[in-house]
């Protein structure tokens, strides 16, 4: 019986998804299956810009319950996901962001004991810094061909 490709979920700020699907190219062809957010997933199948990345959530009239509806069901593929990668890009010009909504995703896969990769180095200057280190990640530092354990 051959054994089966492991999932990976991928969390990224959306003002990166353009980056995030040629990643997700990446880990396909080294042997993983990838769970990206729904909304990178569309831009991939549809094969269109990031036009969510200027998403005004207040102005939406389903606003954030359309917001947490993603929030929802990104949530459940990480937990169905065997591990959690980050792509901590840069934005607004800071080096390897992380904000709030990816780290509520990591907190989902260190409670379920997932492992959690972040793809670059540590953000600097971040204020969720002590929580961002405190869910143990691993940092691959550009590296996807060491993702121990899945590769």
């Amino acid at each position: 019986m051959s054994k089966k490709e492991p999932i990976i979920a991928l969390s990224a700020s959306v003002s990166t998804y353009d980056r995030v699907i040629p990643l997700s190219d990446q880990l396909v062809e080294i042997g993983l299956r990838v769970a990206l957010p729904a909304m990178a997933e569309r831009m991939k199948t549809e094969g269109r810009a990031n036009e969510e990345a200027r998403i005004d959530w207040p102005a939406r009239s389903d606003g954030y319950t359309y917001k947490e509806k993603l929030m929802r069901d990104h949530f459940a593929l990480v937990a169905r996901s065997d591990a959690l990668l980050v792509a901590n890009y840069e934005k607004n010009g800071k080096p390897n962001y992380i904000g709030g909504n990816v780290l509520m995703e990591m907190t989902v896969a260190f409670y379920l004991k997932k492992p959690i990769f972040i793809l670059n180095s540590a953000p600097q200057d971040s204020p969720l810094i002590d929580e961002i280190m405190g869910v143990r990640p691993v940092f691959l530092h550009g590296d996807i061909t060491n993702l121990p354990g899945l590769v």
